[in-house]
């Protein structure tokens, strides 16, 4: 049974979505990028263009879960000044804009050095619900997820395919928001299938969680999800995302196709 006593906004929002009868959606970009200014055009549109709920990347100098498309594009937000602060500042000045809860994805190290009881307070200023935290083991979270829950933030849970029973059982006793479910064992990154193997460990960890899950890491194109349905109930996508920007297209014209 999952932890969370009282339904989370990050967990509303994708039971929403299920009630239309769809995944919801979970688009990721680094902050910052392409560049300070229109990050937030691209936020506006995302928010717009259907995104449930919407995935920033803290930018860090050592991204070890992240593939080459997502590194460069954080060593690039890295160059502009990017950090903790200026997300935080810049999302406390636009608090109340998004309809789509904002979950910030990032290392331990930068949120380590900031300091999570000053992150719980900043989030609630900055209408943050969540944080993905890809190096911080489950027995390390304890006392981060303690922290984190009295200010109102999940702490998202990844759990994938070398997750055994017992250790999906052990996330599922302290999970709130939603579960991401690591489809491959690597860093980010589009691919053009998705390993057979995962559709059973898919089945495992459904029925492991109270909470949704949310499918990432791999994921280029909507015609992807279909056989999933019923086996996850959100898909992340960023590699993809920013490809599209780097290209010369928006995030408008992206989220168009995963309606």
């Amino acid at each position: 049974m999952s932890a969370a006593m009282i339904e989370s906004g990050l967990e509303a929002a994708i039971r929403a979505a299920a009630k239309e009868g769809r995944l919801a959606l979970v688009p990721f970009l680094p902050a910052g990028y392409p560049d300070k200014d229109r990050f937030f055009e691209e936020l506006d549109q995302l928010d717009q263009g259907g995104a449930d709920i919407i995935e920033i990347g803290v930018p860090f100098s050592d991204p070890v879960a992240d593939g080459p498309v997502v590194e460069e594009a954080s060593l690039h937000c890295l160059e502009l000044g990017v950090n903790l602060g200026w997300i935080f500042d810049e999302l406390a000045k636009r608090k109340g804009r998004y309809k789509a809860p904002l979950v910030l994805m990032g290392y331990m190290n930068p949120f380590y050095q900031y300091g999570f009881d000053k992150i719980a307070d900043r989030a609630k200023e900055a209408g943050v619900a969540g944080l993905v935290v890809p190096d911080l083991p489950l027995e390390e979270s304890f006392d981060v997820r303690k922290t984190l829950a009295a200010g109102g933030v999940d702490l998202v849970s990844l759990v994938g395919l070398n997750t055994s029973a017992e250790r999906l059982a052990e996330y599922a006793a302290v999970s709130s928001g939603f579960v991401y479910f690591v489809s491959v064992l690597g860093v980010t990154g589009v691919r053009n299938a998705l390993p057979d193997e995962m559709l059973e460990h898919l089945k495992m960890a459904k029925q492991a969680f109270d909470v949704p899950l949310a499918l990432g890491f791999g994921l280029k194109s909507p015609e992807q999800l279909v056989p999933l349905k019923g086996l996850v109930d959100a898909a992340v996508f960023g590699s993809a995302l920013i490809r599209h920007i780097k290209d010369g297209g928006d995030s408008a014209s992206f989220m168009a196709r995963w309606k």
